[in-house]
């Protein structure tokens, strides 16, 4: 792997992480080979990456801003030279393409198609899923999932194939805002092996007696919990039957991700709460960010598991008392890699800090910080404001993809360094408004 962008890596590795390498390949200064218009627009996020036959690879990424989902080809040396974009804001109704994940016959039995998720700007809100493959030339057109329901989709995560033997089980993250009432759902979606459209979706009820908020979990105790039936799909009409129902409200539900490994592994799901810093919030939805851990019953993912808070931003002598808004998460067989995106919350010395990548051990509980957002540097060198905070986000591991041990990929949304060229308007026409860039990353040198 080698730096194949212009721009340099403004990412401050941890002293313990000094022996982890970080390229460069992408950002929205470059020009590709192949297709030297193509911009590798504003504020990018989820990605899912594929071999080709051919030695080349396919990086599908949403980029987030200009409601779009790009599509991103590297050669056999992993160098970008040809991008496109593969569904633009007409074909999303100007609807943020958030989180993004890839279903491959590999983990899931079936495939490849690429989920991702509307959660704001226009009304497509809900689930999308195009093929990887799909004619540039039909960017205008997308296709959704209907049964996974309308809510502000942070993302749409299928889970192993060896969770259950005849199933597919797909978890919704709900990025919904609300300053009173956490309101914020974990969607479940349950069809036969294959099938995204005949399942039917469920939400995550907790059912230990006296848990009627988030907050009422403590960190590190286990809950009984089940996933209740729910029959409406519409946006307002299905958050009201959620809460009707009991199912758990969390402050800003964003990225979630399933454990690695064995069958049982695969039945633990992982998600992020950003948190939201409200008065009318308090004791009920998280202020500074929490992760969850979800164990699913090892017959049928909707009767009794266990859900329990693992890592809670708002206990301020805790092991996360650093967190400052985890947003984005992914999981190997050993470790959760969390990624930040600052609310503007640095209420506490360990709070004050740009956005942060930390490695939280999964079997120990160790929390540790893989790196930060140097944006002081990046101000000097011309890249931006230090005064408006980056986010991390898409990371993915990519190590069994490209045959190299602990390599992953990894984006910055780099909010405050703006240029009207830093959206393609093959993307979306509005070239002013959506004029933050964006960086891709690979990282190398992280345990899985």
């Amino acid at each position: 792997m080698a730096t194949h962008s212009k721009t340099p890596s403004f990412l401050k590795l941890s002293n313990e992480f000094s022996n982890v390498s970080i390229h460069s390949i992408l950002s929205s200064e470059d020009q590709l080979t192949e297709t030297p218009d193509f911009v590798y627009g504003s504020m990018a996020d989820g990605a899912g990456l594929l071999k080709n036959t051919d030695g080349t690879y396919t990086l599908i990424n949403n980029i987030e801003a200009d409601y779009s989902v790009s599509r991103i080809t590297l050669d056999a040396t992993f160098k970008p030279i040809k991008g496109e974009y593969i569904l633009n804001a007409a074909a999303t109704a100007s609807t943020a393409q958030c989180s993004g994940s890839m279903i491959t016959p590999e983990e899931h039995g079936f495939g490849p198609l690429y989920l991702s998720g509307g959660e704001w700007g226009g009304s497509s809100k809900g689930v999308f899923v195009t093929d990887p493959y799909k004619d540039a030339n039909t960017a205008s057109t997308a296709s959704m999932l209907p049964a996974f329901g309308q809510w502000s989709t942070e993302n749409a995560v299928l889970i192993g194939k060896d969770a259950y033997a005849d199933k597919t089980v797909a978890f919704i993250g709900d990025d919904h805002s609300d300053n009173d009432v956490p309101s914020g759902q974990l969607g479940m979606y349950v069809g036969a092996r294959g099938d995204l459209t005949g399942g039917k979706l469920y939400g995550l009820k907790v059912t230990s007696a006296g848990i009627n908020f988030e907050m009422d979990m403590k960190e590190g105790q286990a809950y009984d919990m089940e996933f209740v039936q729910l029959t409406e799909t519409n946006i307002d009409l299905l958050d009201a039957e959620a809460k009707q129902k009991g199912v758990m409200g969390f402050s800003r539900l964003e990225d979630v991700d399933w454990r690695r490994g064995s069958a049982q592994n695969n039945r633990e799901v992982y998600f992020a709460v950003t948190g939201r810093k409200k008065d009318g919030l308090k004791d009920k939805g998280t202020f500074y960010g929490r992760i969850y851990k979800v164990v699913l019953n090892e017959n049928d993912p909707t009767q009794a598991g266990k859900i329990t808070c693992v890592l809670d931003g708002d206990n301020l002598t805790g092991v996360a008392k650093a967190f400052h808004s985890p947003d984005n998460i992914l999981v190997t067989e050993n470790y959760a890699y969390i990624q930040e995106d600052p609310n503007g919350y640095p209420d506490t010395p360990e709070k004050t800090h740009y956005a942060r990548l930390y490695q939280y051990n999964l079997n120990t509980g160790e929390l540790k910080v893989v790196l930060e957002c140097d944006q002081a540097s990046a101000a000097k060198a011309g890249y931006g404001l230090s005064t408006k905070t980056w986010e991390l986000t898409g990371m993915i591991d990519i190590s069994d993809i490209v045959g190299k041990p602990e390599t992953f990929l990894l984006m910055t949304q780099n909010h405050g360094w703006t240029n009207d060229k830093f959206t393609d308007p093959k993307a979306n026409p509005d070239l002013t408004n959506r004029n933050e860039g964006s960086v891709m990353y690979v990282v190398n040198g992280l345990k899985r």
